[in-house]
């Protein structure tokens, strides 16, 4: 009992410490989506990172059973912006709960989404949604061509992968909730200001983002 108790606080206490350093989580999900990004025969196809409304990047994504819901991660969302080229500033989000359908080790992973559809981005604007109830959701394949997508992947909202010690693949996270996350928002633009405003491009990108709308639009800019 006492070692669940030291180990709940021990997740806890790296989950606070992790609320005061966005800047440097923003460049940690720049990093991982370079990383992915750098073997075209193992990354995101081009094609489906192309034609996506948004991209959700989570570096880290904890899972232990003294979490609740089972997981638990904080990372980032940029939007297309209005003019189809290039990306918004980045929202803060947070991922909670949900299961793997395809696992593939390791007690930490990298998550990377695309949100597929104009429908899906609109729950991205809501304070809270859930990964296969309110949104579809389905494995994204991996490499240059996407001729061997199921039907469920062509359909679904959100297409989602995992990566975890160096390996890349298609998941079915289902059940987590996305929220957005007001802490790390209002450290990176230094007031309060919503994931709405912030993905719209009502509001301008902080200094801190500039690695990761780099890297965004150095591999899909749609120029």
């Amino acid at each position: 009992m006492k070692f669940k108790l030291f180990t709940a606080l021990a997740l806890g206490a790296s989950f606070l410490s992790a609320a005061s350093d966005a800047p440097k989580r923003l460049d940690a999900a720049a990093s991982i989506f370079k990383e992915v990004m750098g073997i075209p025969d193992k990354s995101i196809p081009q094609d489906l990172l192309n034609k996506a409304q948004c991209i959700i990047i989570v570096p880290d994504l904890k899972k232990g059973a003294f979490i609740i819901g089972g997981k638990y991660g904080k990372g980032f969302v940029s939007c297309r912006q209005k003019s189809g080229v290039g990306w918004s500033a980045p929202g803060s989000i947070r991922v909670e709960g949900g299961s793997f359908g395809l696992q593939i080790g390791g007690a930490e992973a990298d998550i990377f989404m695309l949100v597929m559809n104009e429908k899906g981005m609109n729950r991205l604007l809501s304070s809270k949604f859930t990964l296969g109830g309110d949104a579809t959701v389905a494995a994204g394949p991996v490499g240059r061509s996407t001729q061997a997508e199921t039907d469920a992947a062509m359909t679904a909202e959100i297409l989602t992968w995992s990566r975890s010690r160096g390996l890349f693949g298609g998941i079915a996270l289902t059940g987590g909730t996305l929220r957005e996350d007001t802490d790390w928002n209002n450290e990176l633009y230094g007031r309060k200001v919503t994931n709405r405003e912030v993905l719209t491009g009502a509001v301008p990108a902080p200094a801190a983002a500039k690695m990761f709308l780099e890297e965004l639009n150095r591999y899909s800019s749609r120029k």
